[in-house]
């Protein structure tokens, strides 16, 4: 064989093309469609002709010229390039580290303000709008009483504050900042001696606690948040779904008894409420439970023959324990605004009410209400509700309600 024909057959064999075909550009190739294509311009072509001739059964002759060793911190060449003719890849950019995420949690007192606002911003716009540049007069303090019984603050609270105000300071200037502060004093002294937390007696084995309410005022959820309250506090409790009358109260206790792990003890819809309270208080007292929580139907107060149902259930508590129930709740909705007076009345006459939870307060422009049942039945309030939360319920605090209610910092 002659030396050209030779060196023919190397090429061809080597590279699968015409020696007198004019050579194709690396450049003039299209791109593969991958995002590291740039190492392989010149391998691929190589890789393409060893590919052509193991189909023929031809082994390519090695050849002799010296293979570049590779750098010790490149990568690897791949399969089938050759080194001397790898392009380098270019390291990816380190991913930016985000620093991580601080969760912020909202402090009560911002809760309670912003659960507020509807009625502080009521109240301070008034303030603003009658105290600007105005003498204290007679006109200027009507128009602010009108004000503040429009808020539900009650007359009693309303006339003090204003005989606060006139006192000493008649026919003078004054700012509504000093009006700000005056209702608050005014709505913390009156909610001071009302503001208790509720608390449980060790020495009932359990400690029951009958909720009480009318229709929507939230006595299932404010169970579920009273009950995980106490399991933080380490203390065992028992759910029992007294409100038989409704499918979806049931449903919704067990719910919560889900959530927390805590037994619930119901029966079928329709069932006797007064039945059921019985068999959980036994229940509870055998497995030394530290409290029991018993729903009840929603009531109007003036629906006699429910009333009269609930009173069963306090009595037949009694054939159990003499003392229970330890506590009786009266749920309220803060939107209900005056009504919520009346509902305090009868229920206190009916199953003796010794407290009260007051919820929705972030529904409601008239969130004063409070200060008129403080102030007229002097019944503790012992937790307040401003928002759907498990932690949107907590202990009453008379300074913080005061401050936020008068929109002071």
């Amino acid at each position: 064989m002659s030396e050209p024909q030779r060196k023919k057959g190397l090429f061809s064999r080597l590279f699968g093309s015409n020696p007198s075909e004019p050579a194709q550009e690396v450049g003039d190739r299209p791109l593969a469609d991958d995002k590291q294509g740039d190492d392989r311009l010149v391998g691929d072509t190589a890789a393409a002709g060893e590919s052509a001739t193991a189909e023929k059964g031809v082994v390519p002759e090695v050849s002799e010229a010296p293979v570049a060793l590779a750098e010790p911190d490149a990568p690897a060449p791949e399969a089938g390039v050759p080194a001397a003719t790898r392009v380098p890849r270019a390291e990816a950019p380190a991913p930016e580290v985000q620093p991580p995420v601080k969760e912020v949690k909202t402090s009560w007192l911002s809760r309670l303000k912003s659960g507020l606002t509807k009625t502080s911003s009521k109240l301070s716009s008034g303030i603003t709008g009658l105290f600007t540049k105005r003498k204290l007069d007679a006109e200027t303090l009507d128009d602010f009483e009108d004000l503040l019984i429009q808020a539900d603050l009650g007359v009693e609270t309303a006339t003090r504050i204003i005989g606060t105000l006139s006192s000493g300071r008649f026919d003078k200037g004054i700012s509504p900042d000093d009006i700000r502060r005056v209702l608050a004093d005014e709505v913390e002294r009156v909610l001071e001696p009302v503001a208790r937390p509720l608390v449980i007696d060790p020495g009932h084995k359990p400690h029951v606690i009958l909720m009480v309410g009318v229709n929507g005022t939230g006595k299932t959820t404010t169970i579920g948040k009273l009950a995980q309250r106490f399991l933080r506090e380490g203390r065992t409790v028992m759910l029992a779904a007294g409100d038989t009358f409704r499918a979806a109260a049931i449903d919704q206790l067990k719910v919560w008894g889900e959530r927390s792990g805590t037994r619930v003890v119901s029966r079928a819809v329709g069932a006797d409420a007064a039945g059921l309270a019985f068999d959980a208080l036994k229940e509870a007292q055998a497995g030394r439970y530290d409290v029991l929580l018993i729903d009840t139907a929603g009531r109007l107060e003036n629906k006699a023959a429910l009333m009269e149902e609930l009173e069963k259930v306090v009595r037949v508590l009694r054939k159990v324990d003499p003392a229970a129930p330890h506590d009786v709740l009266l749920v309220l909705d803060a939107t209900t605004g005056q009504s919520a007076l009346k509902q305090v009345e009868v229920f206190r006459q009916r199953a003796g009410v010794t407290g009260l939870v007051l919820t929705k307060l972030d529904g409601t422009a008239r969130g004063g209400i409070i200060v008129a049942i403080a102030d007229k039945f002097k019944l503790p309030v012992h937790a307040i509700g401003v928002g759907e939360g498990i932690d949107d319920m907590q202990p009453f605090e008379a300074a913080a309600f005061a401050r936020a209610i008068a929109d002071l910092q």
